[in-house]
């Protein structure tokens, strides 16, 4: 068992467990570059870790409370099904590189406009952070919707159980909070990552070595980032989404690991400093108004 492949697995699964996403934006490509793993492979290998890995991730978040059970069942009833349909179209037309192209750029600009979007909703919400945040209310048929349609691509490319549907359910349910959609996200993705490695391993594309080197490492890794996520403030697990789904849409760009890595330390860099200035202007709040 390789010992680096396990770290992978590690720092992976703490990502996973503070964002909800990354798995299969960053294993997979992990597996394939720097291990030398077929496509095919470690598509399979990724689930299957995946469906392992993620309910640790979930069961901390359940415990917590922060998951919304509703939209996961939603999710779950349109998911199970396409995840299924995703990996027999796999089997069909193999794992022909244009279509798998065509899916990672179409997903790598949907996390950018998903990473906007988040930081546009913090920007805009600032003047209402102090207010508490109404329920949602949970819209069936776009909700299973959204499951079909993240089922599919998990099942096609291992990407997507959490990255895709995390974007999704921004759009569609734009006051849900970030712990909250963290937790649902982890949670919901166990039954899909399920169907899509069972139907991989049925059709013997399943690598039983690389699977359990990566499930050995991502367990403890999102067993810590989940205690992380579910305790955080908002602030700071919005924080980490934001760079997690910058640099895997820049992975899914193809773009040179050295470059996602320079790029995502200067978004965490950014992120402190932002974090910083909102400190210091909290605590001068508080004098100036006792001097007024």
């Amino acid at each position: 068992m390789d010992p680096i492949m396990v770290l992978a697995g590690l720092g992976v699964g703490i990502i996973v467990g503070l964002t909800g996403m990354g798995g299969g934006a960053l294993m997979t490509p992990i597996l394939v570059l720097l291990f030398g793993v077929h496509p095919v492979a470690a598509i399979s290998s990724d689930l299957a870790a995946s469906a392992i890995m993620k309910p640790f991730g979930g069961w901390v978040h359940a415990r917590r409370g922060t998951v919304n059970w509703r939209l996961v069942a939603w999710l779950c009833a349109g998911s199970i099904p396409s995840a299924f349909l995703g990996v027999l179209l796999l089997d069909m037309f193999g794992s022909d590189e244009s279509v798998q192209h065509a899916v990672k750029i179409a997903l790598g600009v949907a996390l950018l406009l998903a990473a906007g979007g988040m930081l546009l909703k913090a920007w805009t919400g600032r003047r209402n952070a102090d207010r508490p945040v109404a329920p949602i209310t949970v819209k069936p048929v776009p909700t299973v919707l959204i499951g079909i349609m993240g089922g599919l691509v998990v099942g096609l490319t291992s990407v997507g159980s959490g990255s895709l549907i995390i974007v999704a359910l921004l759009a569609l349910y734009p006051t849900l909070r970030a712990n909250d959609l963290v937790g649902t996200d982890l949670i919901q993705a166990v039954p899909l990552v399920t169907a899509a490695a069972l139907g991989h391993a049925f059709f013997g594309d399943l690598q039983l070595d690389i699977a359990g080197a990566v499930i050995l490492g991502s367990i403890p890794g999102v067993l810590l980032g989940s205690r992380i996520s579910s305790r955080a403030p908002g602030g700071l697990v919005r924080s980490a989404l934001v760079i997690v789904l910058l640099a895997s849409a820049l992975k899914l760009f193809d773009l040179p690991t050295l470059v996602v890595g320079v790029v995502a330390g200067v978004a965490i860099l950014v992120a402190v400093g932002i974090g910083l200035h909102g400190r210091t202007t909290r605590q001068k709040e508080p004098v100036e108004a006792g001097i007024s």
